[in-house]
């Protein structure tokens, strides 16, 4: 294939599809060849992308014989290597790690905290592989004196040595395999070469192993390496500028600079793969060149950037959407994708941002478009990773009303012919459970549910066998934990009576779950002993490493790649998305372990490498016949920064309008314009609707209510719609789907505490009352409220209004009997309407009278707020003069109070009469008369005490198109 002598590294330009034209190239250097010469050339790949890639370009034909094609990492038929052990399965050596790590967390709690084990265990695998890889001995990173750079230094030595007791010799990592594998090699090939091609196509050589290998191919008597994206439009001194990692390791051609120095060439002796290789885009790969020199040179723009004549030419198939926000980013995008379709012109959206792909796929979805996304989604949010996710965090935790139905309601779950009647008996456990609780259910709160409500005991029982014991607390061994998460995953998934697991592990995500699950057990025997908390954790990590694909059609010709896809891939437009700084480029993940100094002393890879290599996959896509380039200015939070690669482009381009390139930059951002335009207008709201007016509707007189208790009262004075919405309408507020420790809770829970110490007639000012009324509040406390924190703060509340409440209890007890607690009572006024109540607390004066009491935890309402809103008390009292209270006969009432049991308790003694109590009883029958004249509506908010009041109807009567300032709008329901 070569006819003169090595070392050979030949190069494609940015922007070339990198497959078919070292396709191309072998097609030239081959066309007089015999078929078996095509059979003996050997070619490395990086990707197995690339390698699917290349065997479907061979395959279109002429018909031939196929090269062999193989990834770099894959040496073992060249190197068998028999004589070392076995690679240890990552998993198994993650799992051995953080148990080293554990246990010197637990002698040294102080280095870091124990839920951080994994992630530590993480961290320390991947130093260890870049280690391997680039051939770093441990001794030589523990030898090392940073005294000056490190003041925890002698906290970092400590983790490194428990990655250099583990590794010992290495020999069984993956990582220092193929780095021996790669040294024997170039060893044997030293004196005995293969005697057929053997090709490195598409690799930039970041790493060292990898880097290796393409020294000692270049070097072979028929070897050469084929570099994608080559930078030739690049100055001599600007190469050799890329000498020092510290200074230039962010730059995209720095790994070839770094490369063609390990192979002894200049990048001058770089020759073309292809005869007659032209780029898709020539003058603007100059000017991707010229914007993207190293920082130290980049006064070079003022020098050569006069000298680029052809920018129009350049920019022609540049477009720069700069669009306001994300949302709009990936409007636009969409739109520009939609075009291709329709113009049937292949697209890809290339970016390493996966919300904006994923906004961008739910955008296309609107007009039936699903992109073909390399990337695939991740298995933790696929529906089966999505349940075992939820299984496993159910471990260790007390099991919530949400979480449960969480779990019921999952489509994976009696995923039978059973899966209708299953949702069926699910709807009324939710309602079940939202009125009535328990806040945490278990299986014998269903069982009992289901007895007494008729469901069936089958489903009960299978519902109760899932959940039974999941919430045990403390550690268990990793077997068991992964056992018992399979074991119940399979019952929820086939359901009361299927069999096996359902269609749990169907499909393609449900086989890699799986599979997953299988590895998981497979290594667990080394995962020591783990809390739920660390088992859940370990069980995401897994699943979240693992990408599987749709298994529906994509549209084939729009596509959404990774960064690295644009070395394999063609098409006709490409759109660079997510060009922001932290997106594309992304900030360098923090080393725990080691500085930028510290890193590049040992020789390992500086933190950089990934914004070199994110450079030159820019600088390889950007170089597409027709390009988007895209950014959002600001986020949810602030302003964004442009990628680094954007800013220069655009500021190089305004900086030279002499030879037009603030206009072409002009042009760039008037075509990027427009589909922003579309875009807005796609999302707008039309402006023409009209805010709705301040309801106030007027029901048939037949259909307004002719009962409310006394608090109801309150309402209609205060808000009439939401007893229109609740009464008329017969609308409730949904019970919710959490239950918390609210404040209507403890109010309720206080009113039994007090009945319940009432109730026992012990004198409040006997040595032990207090006593005996804290241990009420515990009894009541611990029956009806299942938050242990919520009941050691409510305790602690009553416990210091206790003694002033005691204290007025002896006189109340000294003054007066207690007649009623919690009485409930009704009454019907002259005009047929009837007011029911439940009275607190109605105590009896030696002279017959009666005192009505109610208890608030919050602050009492003001004597001018009972005589015109808040009328509980007073018609209370006018239902008590009346006897509308059970079992109690009528009495005049002395006076009503409200016993304060906030955080400043008092009794609140409100100075009423018999004829104002009557008056009240009056002028609430005029109440009710007025809301019984057709022409009177229920105006939404008529007068709340706080305009923040929130109503549970305000949603219903659109408040916020209308404010308290409008007046309402009358009109008859169904109008």
């Amino acid at each position: 294939m070569f006819d003169r002598p090595g070392p050979r590294v030949f190069a494609l330009p940015p922007g070339a599809d990198f497959p078919r034209e070292l396709v191309n190239g072998l097609e030239q250097r081959l066309s007089s060849a015999p078929p078996a010469v095509w059979a003996k050339v050997e070619i490395f790949v990086n990707t197995r992308r690339m390698q699917r890639r290349l065997t479907a370009l061979l395959g279109q034909g002429p018909a031939r014989l196929l090269p062999r094609i193989r990834l770099v990492t894959d040496l073992t038929h060249l190197e068998p290597l028999i004589d070392l052990p076995e690679p240890l399965p990552p998993l198994r050596r993650k799992l051995e790690l953080a148990q080293l790590v554990r246990g010197l967390l637990n002698r040294r709690p102080d280095l870091a905290p124990a839920s951080a084990a994994f992630d530590m265990a993480d961290s320390l695998a991947a130093l260890l592989d870049e280690m391997q890889g680039e051939a770093v001995p441990f001794q030589r990173l523990l030898d090392l004196d940073v005294s000056h750079l490190a003041a925890h230094w002698a906290d970092t030595r400590s983790f490194l040595q428990v990655v250099d007791t583990y590794a010992g010799d290495g020999l069984s990592d993956a990582q220092a395999r193929a780095r021996i594998a790669v040294e024997r090699l170039a060893t044997r090939w030293s004196t005995t070469p293969p005697d057929h091609p053997v090709l490195v196509a598409g690799s930039t050589g970041s790493r060292g192993t990898t880097a290796a290998l393409m020294a000692a191919v270049a070097h072979l008597p028929q070897g050469a390496l084929v570099l994608p994206g080559f930078d030739t439009d690049q100055p001599a001194q600007v190469w050799d500028a890329l000498d020092d990692a510290m200074t230039a390791e962010d730059h995209p051609q720095f790994r070839f600079a770094r490369l063609l120095r390990g192979v002894g060439m200049t990048p001058s002796d770089v020759q073309p793969w292809c005869d007659r290789q032209t780029a898709p885009a020539p003058a603007r790969n100059r000017l991707i060149s010229l914007a993207l020199r190293p920082a130290p040179v980049t006064d070079q723009w003022r020098s050569e950037g006069p000298k680029l004549t052809d920018i129009a030419e350049a920019t022609a198939g540049l477009c720069l959407i700069e669009a306001p926000s994300p949302r709009i980013e990936a409007l636009a995008i969409a739109l520009r994708l939609r075009r291709a379709a329709e113009d049937g012109v292949t697209a890809a959206l290339i970016s390493p941002d996966r919300v904006l792909t994923r906004q961008v796929s739910a955008a296309l979805d609107r007009w039936g478009i699903e992109p073909d996304d390399s990337a695939g989604r991740p298995l933790h949010l696929s529906p089966p990773g999505r349940l075992v996710l939820q299984l496993a965090g159910l471990f260790g935790q007390a099991l919530t009303i949400d979480a449960l139905l969480a779990l019921l309601k999952h489509p994976l779950t009696c995923s039978s012919d059973r899966r209708g009647a299953h949702m069926r008996t699910t709807r009324e456990l939710e309602l079940h459970l939202r009125r009535n609780g328990p806040a945490f259910p278990d299986a014998a709160s269903i069982a009992d549910w289901a007895n007494r409500k008729g469901h069936p005991p089958d489903w009960a029982a299978w519902v109760g066998a899932v959940i039974d014991g999941l919430d045990r607390q403390g550690t268990a061994p990793l077997p068991d934990l992964v056992r018992l998460l399979r074991a119940r995953a399979d019952l929820l998934a086939a359901g009361p009576e299927g069999a096996g697991s359902g269609e749990l592990f169907e499909k393609k995500a449900g086989i890699e779950t799986n599979l997953a699950l299988a590895t998981l057990l497979e290594n667990a025997d080394f995962g020591g002993e783990l809390t739920p908390a660390e088992f859940l954790s370990l069980l995401r990590g897994q699943l979240s490493a693992i990408e599987v694909t749709d298994p529906v059609q994509p549209h084939p010709g729009i596509m959404i790649w990774g960064t690295l896809e644009a070395r394999v891939q063609g098409a006709d437009l490409v759109i660079l998305g997510g060009l922001t700084e932290g997106s594309w480029p992304a900030l360098p993940a923090p080393d725990p372990w080691l500085s930028r100094e510290m890193r590049d002393r040992v020789g390992l890879l500086l933190p950089e490498r990934r914004i070199g290599l994110a450079a030159h996959d820019f600088q390889q896509a950007i170089g597409a016949d027709e390009v988007v380039l895209s950014c959002a200015l600001r986020n949810d939070e602030a302003e964004t920064v442009p990628s680094r690669w954007l800013n220069r482009l655009t500021n190089l381009l305004d900086g030279l309008p002499d030879n037009g390139g603030r206009q072409a930059l002009a042009e760039m951002r008037a075509r990027g314009e427009n589909w922003i335009a579309m875009a807005k207008a796609l999302d707008a709201v039309p402006q023409n609707v009209r805010p709705e007016s301040r309801p106030a509707p007027r029901p048939p007189v037949s259909a307004r209510p002719d009962r409310l208790s006394v608090t109801q009262i309150q309402r209609l004075i205060r808000d009439p719609y939401a007893i229109y919405a609740r009464e008329v309408l017969r609308l409730r507020p949904l019970d919710p789907l959490c239950p918390d420790p609210s404040v209507m809770l403890r109010g309720t829970v206080l009113h039994r505490v007090m009945e319940e110490f009432v109730k026992l007639g012990y004198p409040a000012d006997a040595p032990d009352a207090r006593d005996r009324l804290l241990d009420t509040a515990r009894a009541i406390l611990a029956r009806d409220v299942p938050w242990p924190a919520a009941r050691s703060l409510w305790l602690g509340r009553l416990a210091r209004v206790a003694d002033h409440f005691l204290s007025e209890e002896a006189v109340r007890q000294s003054e007066a009997s207690t007649a009623a607690l919690e009485v409930e009572g009704q009454a019907t006024l002259p005009n047929g309407f009837t007011l029911r109540a439940e009275a607190d607390r109605i105590d009896r004066l030696p002279t017959g009278s009666l005192v009505i009491y109610d208890y608030k935890t919050g602050a009492p309402p003001s004597t001018k707020q009972i005589e015109h809103y808040d009328k509980q008390l007073l018609l209370e009292a006018a239902m008590a003069m009346r006897g509308a209270f059970k079992d109690l006969p009528a009495a005049p009432v002395d006076h009503v109070a409200h016993i304060g049991l906030g955080s400043s308790p008092k009794t609140t003694r409100h100075p009423f009469d018999a004829a104002e109590f009557d008056a009240h009883w009056r002028g609430l029958e005029e109440l009710i008369d007025k809301y019984r004249d057709p022409l009177q509506g229920f105006t939404a908010r008529r007068s709340m005490e706080n305009r923040s009041d929130a109503s549970d109807y305000d949603h219903l009567s659109r408040y916020g198109e209308w404010d308290e300032a409008d007046p309402p709008d009358p009109r008859e329901v169904g109008e």
